[in-house]
């Protein structure tokens, strides 16, 4: 048995920029809706959340909303006021004193918002007045999920300001006490609104063709890089994902051209998320596309999307991927490399409280260590 745990393809070591990550069993960003009011800010129980986790070979934060703007869900969290950033240094704080490591996810929704939930009631923007089709979101505890309306597009001269929120972002991200970021540029938000094809028809510089649609993107992380320095920022991208009405003409270009331009700014690694649970056009694991992404990016590969302990074992070992995240397993799982460690049974996630609540079905899923002490 000691053997095969020496050996296990999850519980080798791994250098990523200047982490030395103790395990390949990362948590992925959650959405969990659990901020403060008013004011979207990190509490204590979040800090005891991610706290419970610290044990990941590296976590993401929850999507974070890097201005006003960029938000698009009720009471998830920003990174844009000074009570934010002091509400992140508790969980920061409390990750490094159990001995993890945390990334921050810079976040910006884009057109997956609502004027209820915008500065002064304006629209949401977007690259192109586009509504998403099925797109929903929740702007109240009592409201339900409503429909994302037609976005306002975007004029020319506001994108030095997009980048700027961004960079604003980085920098308090930093003052937050985080290891690192990860720009999303994934599941139908800002960045990749821009990137694909189906939500972009601007006819500026930025949009239409390719290098166009990935002007903004790749602005935007010159810009986070500026703050943190290469080796400390990432990018998540979806390429295949068809969550809030989105869709690309041709991903195996799309998706392998960008990550040579990431390729070419040095980033630390890319998150691929290549399953989802949201939708996904693809019929399985985009191959196709991760070959296109793994041709010309030679950073660190991280693997998202439904992934069982087995079948990361399998691909890390296949070199399909370098790390791999977990979410819902997490969730419900606090001490999940452990589990995996000893092939022990996972505990069962509550859906009914991924979004919104209290404790309950966030602090309270019991470790293996509680369980054999309670049976």
């Amino acid at each position: 048995m000691r053997n095969q745990q020496q050996n296990d393809p999850l519980f080798q070591p791994f250098n990523m920029g200047d982490l030395t990550l103790p395990n390949r069993v990362l948590m992925s960003p959650l959405t969990r809706s659990r901020s403060s009011q008013p004011g979207d800010i990190p509490n204590d129980m979040n800090a005891h959340y991610y706290q419970q986790r610290a044990t990941a070979g590296l976590i993401f934060s929850e999507a974070t909303q890097i201005s006003p703007q960029g938000k698009g869900y009720a009471f998830t969290p920003g990174i844009h006021s000074q009570e934010q950033i002091d509400g992140w240094k508790k969980v920061t704080g409390a990750v490094h004193i159990a001995g993890g490591r945390i990334h921050m996810q810079l976040w910006h929704v884009g057109r997956i918002s609502h004027p209820d939930l915008q500065p002064n009631g304006n629209q949401p923007v977007a690259p192109s007045a586009i509504k998403p089709e099925g797109a929903k979101t929740f702007i109240s505890a009592d409201s339900g999920m409503v429909d994302v309306l037609e976005p306002r597009a975007l004029e020319t001269a506001e994108m030095a300001d997009i980048v700027e929120q961004y960079r604003q972002g980085a920098l308090n991200a930093k003052e937050a006490g985080f290891d690192g970021v990860e720009v999303h540029a994934a599941n139908g938000y800002l960045l990749d609104q821009f990137i694909k094809s189906g939500s972009n028809h601007r006819t500026d510089e930025f949009g239409g063709s390719l290098e166009n649609r990935l002007r903004l993107p790749l602005m935007v992380i010159q810009a986070v890089i500026d703050v943190w320095g290469k080796d400390k920022v990432g990018v998540r991208v979806g390429p295949t994902g068809s969550f809030n009405g989105m869709y690309d003409d041709n991903p195996i270009e799309t998706f392998g051209t960008f990550a040579k331009h990431l390729n070419d700014l040095g980033i630390a690694y890319l998150e691929v998320v290549e399953d989802s649970f949201q939708g996904n056009h693809a019929n399985g694991r985009p191959e196709e596309v991760i070959d296109a992404i793994q041709n010309v990016f030679k950073g660190t590969y991280i693997a998202n999307g439904a992934y069982t302990a087995e079948e990361a074992r399998t691909r890390i070992s296949e070199g399909r991927c370098d790390l791999v995240t977990f979410g819902r397993p997490f969730i419900a799982n606090p001490d999940l490399p452990e589990r995996f460690r000893q092939n022990a049974p996972l505990n069962a996630w509550d859906d009914s409280t991924f979004y919104g609540g209290d404790e309950h079905g966030y602090t309270d899923y019991p470790t293996l260590k509680e369980l054999e002490a309670n049976a």
